[in-house]
C-alpha cells in the first residue's frame, strides 16, 4: 500500500496542488484545513508523514506540531513564509524533521519528503556496517531499541524521542567517537546541505541532551567540539 501523507494547509490552492503532485507521484494523499481536521484524522488512523503549515488562522502550525508531538512521532514537514526564520527554528525544536520556505517548488517538496521518509526508515535499506533495524543498544547509562525507537535508563523508564531526536541519536550511534561537522549531521539526518546560517543541528543537539544527559549544560555524552562539530563520546556495544 501507498504512503499515506497529509496535507495541512488553510489556503485549499496550496493544499490542493500540493495533493494532487503528491499523488501523481504514487502517494496517498489526504488535504486538511487545520489541525483540528488533523486531530479528527488521526484518531482513525496515523499517517506516514505530516506536510504542515505554519501560518494558518487562529490554531498555527507551531501550536499544531507541539501538541501532535505529546502523542506521536509520525514526521513532520513544515513550509513556512521566508521572513520566519525564528517560527523555523522553533518548530526543528518541537521536533519537525524539515522545512521548506514559500514559494516552493513542488518537486523539491517532493524531495524533502523522500529523503524524511528514508531516514524514518522507510523505504530505503540500511547503509553498509549501520546498526540494524530492531537491534538493542548500550551506550553510557542508555538502551536504545533501534526498531522501537525505545530510549530506556537503567531504571527501566522509558524516555520518548521524536522521530528527528531519534535519528540524530541513530547518527551518533554509528558513529561513536568520531567528531562530525554539523554540516555532516545535517547531510546525514535530513540529507541536505546546512547554508550558513543553518542552526538546526545545534538546537536538535540541545534538545537530544535533555534526553540523555545528567546536566544538559555540563554534556559528557554528547560533546562539542568548537570549530569541529560533535561527537558521542560513549563506546556502543549490542546488548
Amino acid at each position: 500500500m501507498s504512503q499515506h501523507i497529509v496535507v495541512v494547509d488553510d489556503n485549499r490552492d496550496i493544499r490542493d496542488l500540493v495533493a494532487r503532485y503528491l499523488s501523481h507521484h504514487d502517494y496517498r494523499v489526504t488535504a486538511v484545513e487545520s489541525g483540528a481536521a488533523l486531530r479528527k484524522l488521526m484518531e482513525k488512523a496515523a499517517p506516514d508523514l505530516i506536510v504542515l503549515d505554519i501560518m494558518m488562522p487562529g490554531e498555527d502550525g507551531l501550536s499544531v506540531c507541539r501538541q501532535l508531538r505529546t502523542t506521536s512521532s509520525t514526521p513532520v514537514v513544515f513550509l513556512t513564509a521566508m521572513a520566519e526564520d525564528t517560527d523555523r527554528i522553533i518548530g526543528l525544536e518541537l521536533g519537525a524533521d524539515d522545512y521548506l520556505v514559500k514559494p516552493f517548488n513542488p518537486r523539491e517538496l517532493l524531495a524533502r519528503i523522500r529523503a524524511v521518509l528514508r531516514r524514518g526508515g522507510n523505504g530505503a535499506p540500511a547503509p553498509a556496517g549501520s546498526i540494524q533495524v530492531g537491534k538493542v543498544v548500550r551506550f553510557g547509562p542508555w538502551e536504545l531499541d533501534m526498531g522501537r525507537q525505545e530510549l530506556t535508563g537503567t531504571d527501566g523508564v522509558g524516555i520518548p524521542l521524536s522521530t528527528a531526536e531519534f535519528r540524530l541519536l541513530k547518527v551518533f550511534i554509528e558513529n561513536p567517537m568520531i567528531v562530525m561537522s554539523r554540516e555532516k549531521l545535517l547531510d546525514l539526518t535530513i540529507g541536505r546541505n546546512a547554508d550558513p546560517f543553518d542552526r538546526s543541528i545545534d538546537n536538535q543537539v540541545s534538545r537530544l541532551r535533555k534526553k540523555v544527559e545528567t546536566d544538559p549544560k555540563n554534556p559528557v555524552l554528547i560533546r562539542t567540539h568548537w570549530g569541529g562539530g560533535y561527537s558521542l563520546s560513549s563506546e556502543v556495544e549490542s546488548v
